[in-house]
């Protein structure tokens, strides 16, 4: 049986890094999303999970009931959680052993997820530290041979909508369109002087027809397209 590729509302986002320009993110699956795919896949009496600790460290054991192999088992180690430590742990390992089985495998191939600080509602700095309030949340995901071809991310804080990657199809995920500004245009044009590139080559990259008129969607995207060349 083929275990099937997360849905968008099954996958969650949380920030991973942060700096002056923006912030970094990184895709994540949830424990509840792993028994729901291992129940509709193999059956709720065909799974069973056991939890262990060797050398210290907790590890998951989830096994999968086949009638011709009987019992498989595939094994992971947890790593604790800053709030609840045990119950953390037993999560996480949880987890790791279901992408063993495959489930959620194809998150390690997302494209590198930057939003820049002009996308950001909650973001400055504390101390020596930059911090940002923002939340996020997948709305679109595409796949092209199981790896992530194409995601749309919708900031929750100020309800705009940025595309990583390449739609199969050109489509507006945005209803409320955000119109880039005329100094987001001009540093943009200041940036293509500056690396030399031709403007038609970068618009034709990014899928953008031309400058006039441009989206913050279409806005990051030729941005990221610039830093690729």
């Amino acid at each position: 049986m083929e275990i099937r590729l997360l849905r968008a509302d099954e996958i969650d986002v949380r920030i991973s890094t942060c700096n002056q320009y923006g912030v970094g993110l990184l895709l994540y699956k949830d424990a509840r999303c792993d028994m729901n795919i291992l129940d509709e896949t193999f059956g709720p009496m065909k799974w069973q999970r056991k939890h262990e600790l060797i050398n210290g460290n907790l590890f998951c054991s989830v096994g999968i009931h086949f009638p011709e192999l009987g019992w498989v088992w595939k094994q992971d180690v947890g790593v604790e959680s800053y709030t609840e430590k045990e119950k953390g742990q037993a999560s996480d390992a949880f987890k790791r052993a279901c992408f063993n089985w495959g489930i959620g495998r194809e998150l390690y191939t997302a494209p590198q997820m930057f939003v820049y600080a002009e996308n950001l509602k909650k973001h400055e700095k504390r101390g020596d530290t930059w911090k940002c309030y923002d939340s996020f949340k997948v709305v679109k995901v595409e796949y092209q041979e199981r790896k992530i071809s194409y995601l749309v991310i919708k900031n929750l804080k100020t309800n705009k909508c940025i595309e990583f990657g390449q739609p199969s199809v050109q489509q507006n995920v945005q209803p409320n369109i955000q119109i880039a500004s005329e100094s987001q245009i001009k540093a943009l044009e200041g940036l293509i002087n500056r690396k030399g590139l031709p403007l038609n080559e970068v618009l034709q990259k990014a899928n953008v027809k031309s400058l006039n008129g441009v989206t913050n969607v279409e806005y990051n995207r030729i941005v990221r397209t610039i830093q690729g060349m």
